[in-house]
């Protein structure tokens, strides 16, 4: 407990916050091979909850037990990016002491990358769908390349839900591995979906389909589409793309985090610092704080 100084009386301690929590971290990014080729879907971000489902089917997070009139920071991780360029892994959300790690990225020729959930294995090599982050458990591991040596074929993304996500097959790309359903917010809503593996249509290789969750569909080289970026505060990672004989459209970047506190109103108000966007609702006897963006601190009066 911290006491309150005014005018130099100290007051009684304030009482402390039972705080539940959802923190969603960034989602893991993909790209395309410009010279023919498509990559394996970006892994959703790491999901950590209090609640009633963490991500990977792990043991729910303990509810933390805070202070009034102390600053706790917030920061929601961005997606990785995706495009034409080297993707990129998503960033880290945090909310007090809880870190959640972003999704691996996809990849083409290598194993997907290890994040909070992993990102989808290249084709080429047959390489491994990405590891997830193992303590504590916030997702599932990346689906594999093709294992028939053929070259176009990519694993989906991993996802926050308890099944594990697709491996590429010789029909083509992976699909991305489900999220995780929570109701935190007082409705069932599904965060950290994988994204799906790119496919090359033109020869019969079709893209692999989102997660559910925020996951992006894998794109397609004829007709030439981009793989479908993971949703915005899903912690949704993006769809592979995919080149060949169309345009090289690229591939998706990861959707950004979230973090949602939900704790008793008698408890007392939050206060939503600078650098933060957000917003609080009444549930019944709760209030639930939702944070979409930025970095900054929160504090209970």
């Amino acid at each position: 407990m911290i006491a309150n100084t005014v005018a130099g009386i100290h007051d009684a301690p304030l009482p402390a916050l039972a705080i539940n929590f959802l923190v969603v971290a960034g989602g893991g990014g993909a790209s395309q091979q410009a010279n023919g080729g498509s990559w394996g879907g970006g892994g959703a971000g790491g999901v950590r909850c209090t609640f009633d489902n963490t991500g990977g089917g792990g043991s729910l997070e303990s509810v933390l037990t805070l202070a009034k009139g102390t600053n706790y920071t917030v920061t929601i991780g961005a997606g990785g990016s995706g495009g034409n360029s080297t993707p990129t892994a998503g960033a880290n959300s945090v909310f007090s002491t809880i870190t959640s790690t972003g999704g691996g990225q996809g990849q083409y020729s290598t194993a997907g990358g290890t994040g909070g959930s992993g990102g989808g294995g290249g084709g080429v090599g047959s390489s491994a769908g990405g590891t997830r982050t193992a303590s504590p458990v916030q997702g599932n591991n990346g689906g594999a390349g093709s294992t028939d040596g053929l070259t176009y074929a990519h694993g989906g993304g991993g996802g926050g839900g308890s099944v594990s996500p697709s491996a590429a097959t010789s029909a083509g790309g992976g699909n991305g591995g489900d999220g995780t359903t929570t109701t935190i917010t007082g409705s069932s809503v599904v965060y950290g979906g994988g994204g799906g593996g790119g496919g090359q249509q033109s020869i019969g290789k079709t893209a692999g389909t989102g997660g559910t969750g925020g996951g992006g569909a894998g794109g397609i080289d004829v007709p030439s589409t981009a793989g479908v970026s993971g949703t915005a505060n899903t912690g949704g990672g993006g769809g592979g793309g995919a080149a060949g004989s169309g345009s090289p459209a690229g591939g998706g970047a990861g959707g950004s985090g979230i973090v949602i506190l939900r704790y008793p109103t008698a408890a007392g108000t939050i206060t939503i610092g600078a650098g933060l966007t957000g917003s609080t609702a009444t549930v019944g006897s709760n209030k639930v704080t939702t944070i979409t963006a930025g970095t900054g601190n929160v504090s209970w009066s």
